[in-house]
């Protein structure tokens, strides 16, 4: 379940009554984080994964179509 709510004085209010016993395990998520983390390069945010594929054709990037799809190769 999701949640939206804002920090008053330190501690953190939902915006719409929610009926949670006391002690529930809760997640906070800062969004304008969120929001600075998708700003970055997509080079940057695909940093972990790049270069990882293996086994591919030698022109699998020029003819991606073509073993996606069955296109005619370039």
């Amino acid at each position: 379940m999701t949640y939206k709510g804002h920090i008053e004085n330190g501690v953190a209010v939902l915006d719409e009554p929610v009926s949670l016993q006391d002690g529930t395990l809760v997640l906070i998520k800062v969004a304008a984080e969120d929001r600075a983390r998708s700003n970055r390069p997509l080079s940057e945010r695909l940093s972990s994964i790049i270069g990882k594929a293996q086994g591919l054709p030698e022109d699998a990037a020029m003819n991606h179509d073509h073993y996606l799809y069955g296109s005619p190769k370039r």
